[in-house]
Parts: structure tokens; sequence; C-alpha cells
């Protein structure tokens, strides 16, 4: 048995989609602890090219059980037609569980964080307006709309009737159109209709499974410098995607966990505001951009581009007790002339070796790099061994700075592009 996390040791969209597929193969139980369906994770399967956005990668393996477990923010509606989806597209025999005490993302959430980013003008977080954010205030303030509450009419709709008079006036302030409860009812009964066949205790299930023996993958969504607690606040989620917070967000115990898989690029990107030291705005940051699809799975916008920092990834590895490294989108690095790692920043004229928490402070930080020389490797490489020595020693460097093995490497978008060097 063994109990595995993925998270993200970056800025999100490190490729957590194709090693949590890759992984799942493993696995008995994929669980989805935090996040919403803001953040994508694409994955080739069957020649097919799939953008998930709230399902867990496990979900193309009818042998698996996918868990939406409690951290979880979920649009009951975009659930919905991301299964009609999945089920076009030749997956019609999966295994979905959804934990009756996840929290719903209402429209109104959507409405109300286009609202506030509009508010903020050029202050903005540059959040994707899918009604996170919204939706974890709600959470907070004890009164969201859960899952289980589908499975129950009388009592959703009383709840509706109390909380839209909270939400309708923020609404109407705001000069947005108000919701009719019974509209609503009505409509979330209709998804509860599909959905209620997988709404369940979550809970129990995933400790159940832990005392037999099952293996179980817990897949983050975005990644560690965007935790709300950690990460470069305000222009984080709403959520933290770290190992750390697996406990709260599924129930298990800590001391379930066994491996933390942290994914991380060989280069680095960043989507939306914010301070990003190593970020490149030459024609390298837009040729790296083009070479490895660097445009967001669920919004398409085009992702900021820079090296590798290591500054960051140390830091999230010793906060997560990470175990392993799984670096992407190697290939993506071949043929670069001008290669470079940051291993330390300069900031008012001081070399330091650490992410400042004063946003000011960290948007004056300057990257210290070292030089790497420029490496080729065929597209069907099968092993460590056959790369070229200028490969290693970006590898090496990496494993050496951060204390941490690069266990899987991936060259590749397809499953079987992937080195493993355990």
């Amino acid at each position: 048995m063994s109990v595995v996390v993925i998270e993200g040791a970056q800025w999100g969209d490190e490729g957590k989609g194709k090693i949590t597929d890759f992984l799942a193969s493993k696995s008995d139980i994929v669980v989805r602890f935090q996040g919403g369906n803001n953040a994508g994770h694409t994955i080739c399967f069957n020649n097919k090219k799939f953008a998930l956005r709230s399902l867990p990668s496990g979900i193309f393996n009818e042998s698996i059980v996918n868990v939406i477990a409690d951290g979880v923010v979920l649009n009951p509606f975009m659930l919905v037609d991301e299964i009609n989806e999945v089920k076009e597209g030749g997956i019609t025999n999966f295994n979905l569980l959804i934990s009756n005490r996840c929290h719903l993302i209402m429209p109104y959430h959507l409405d109300l964080d286009g609202a506030y980013e509009s508010l903020l003008s050029d202050k903005k977080i540059g959040t994707t307006k899918k009604g996170i954010g919204p939706c974890y205030i709600d959470k907070a303030a004890r009164r969201g709309i859960r899952a289980g509450d589908l499975l129950e009419p009388k009592f959703l709709k009383e709840k509706l009737e109390t909380t839209l008079k909270v939400k309708n006036l923020e609404l109407r302030s705001l000069g947005l159109k108000e919701y009719d409860p019974i509209d609503l009812y009505n409509k979330l009964m209709k998804v509860a209709e599909l959905l209620k066949e997988h709404i369940c205790d979550t809970n129990y299930y995933l400790n159940k499974a832990i005392k037999d023996n099952k293996n179980i993958l817990f897949e983050g969504a975005q990644g560690m410098m965007l935790d709300i607690d950690r990460g470069t606040y305000p222009y984080v989620t709403s959520s933290s995607p770290s190992s750390n917070y697996v406990p709260q967000g599924s129930g298990i115990p800590p001391k379930a966990i066994d491996e933390v898989v942290a994914i991380c690029k060989a280069y680095t990107t960043r989507v939306g505001e914010g301070p990003f030291p190593t970020e490149l705005f030459n024609e390298l940051g837009d040729k790296i951009r083009e070479k490895g699809h660097e445009y967001g799975t669920v919004t398409h916008r085009a992702r900021r581009v820079g090296y590798l920092d290591l500054v960051v990834l140390r830091r999230n590895l010793e906060m997560s007790g990470a175990t392993e490294i799984a670096l992407t989108l190697f290939d993506v690095l071949r043929n670069i002339k001008d290669l470079k790692i940051c291993y330390a920043y300069k900031l008012d004229g001081k070399i330091i070796d650490y992410i400042p928490a004063s946003l000011d402070e960290y948007s004056r930080c300057e990257p210290v790099y070292k030089d790497f020389e420029p490496f080729d490797f065929k597209d069907d490489t099968k092993t460590f061994e056959e790369l070229p020595i200028e490969a290693k020693n970006y590898i090496k460097y990496i494993e050496d700075f951060t204390g941490v093995k690069v266990k899987i490497l991936s060259i590749g978008s397809d499953r079987e592009q992937t080195i493993l060097r355990y």
C-alpha cells in the first residue's frame, strides 16, 4: 500500500496531469483535494487530448476510483459538461465519488468574481473568473451550499432562500443581476438528478481504503507559489495546493502519507499578475512559450515564461517534505543556446537565498544565474544514461542544490516519453 501526493512546486501548469496519469496506472484511487475548475490538467489518451478541470486524472481507467474530496470547490453545472465531454471522447465506464462536504460554486460566484476584478482595475489579481475565490469566501463565512445539500431538496430550498438574501444584496450593490431562489433551486435539482449517484461521504471511503491497503494518489491543482498562505500574496489562489493540505482537504491523517512527488518544469512559467524574478521578455521567452505550448488549459491565456528558479523550488520542496522530483517538459530545452538556472537573488545589492514575504521586496529581486551548455537528445530516449552529459549536468545541479532526486523525467507529452530513475 502507498499513499502518494502529487503537488506543483512552482506557479502551477507544471505538467501534473501527465505525471498523475502516468502514476495513476499503479493506483486504486485518485483524489482531487483542493481548488476548483480554474485549473486544468491536459492528458493525452488514445491519441486524443483531454482538458480536465474538475475530474481527477484517473478518470480514463475504469478500474480506478476517482474522488473529488472536501477541500475542492465544485461547479456542478460545469462538472456535468465535463462528464459529457469525456463520454463524447469515448470514456463511458468510470468510477466517480463526490464528497458530500465539498462546496458548490454557484452562478452568482462567477458574477462576483468578475465584478471584484473590475473594481481592482490595474491592481487586479488576474483570476480566471471561475468563481473560486467567492465560493471559498462563502465557505469561510458559513453560508456555502455543499454537494450533500443536493440530496436534501427541502433543506436546499430553505438554504438558498437564506443565502440569497445576503448574496442578492451584494449583487445589487455592484449593479449585477439578482437570483431568484426558486429558479436556482430548480436548476440545481436537474443537476442533482445527474450527480446524486456519485455523492457520498468520501472521508469514510478514503480512511477505509487506507485500512484496506489501497494505493491512493492525491493530485493538487495549481502550484505552491499560489498557496494562499505561502505564495506571492495576494496574487495567489484561494486554497493550498501543498501536500500539507491533503489531510485537511480529504479527511485522512497526516501519518498516512508515504511519498510526496513535487512536479517541476525544467523552466518556469506563471499565469496572472505578480512578481516573477526570472521572467524572459525576449525572443527566447517567446521560443520556449511556443515549443512548450504555454497557453492555459482552461483560459488559453499565454503564460509568462522564465528560467528555472531554484530559490522557489528549494523553498517549496523543504516546506512540503517532498521525497522526489518529477521534472517535466525537459524536451522543450533541447537546443536552447542561452541556458541558465537561477540559484539566488540580489535584493538592493545584497545576495539572498530566500523568497521575501513582502511583495514590494520580491518585485525588486534580481535573479543570479549559473550558465549551462546546450543539449539535445533523441525523441525515443528511454534511459537516463542515454542523455548527453550536458543534460545530465543540468539535472544534477537541480538535485545537488535542492537535495531531492529527480526520479521521474518527462521528455514528451506521450505517457511513454517518461524516464524512471528508481
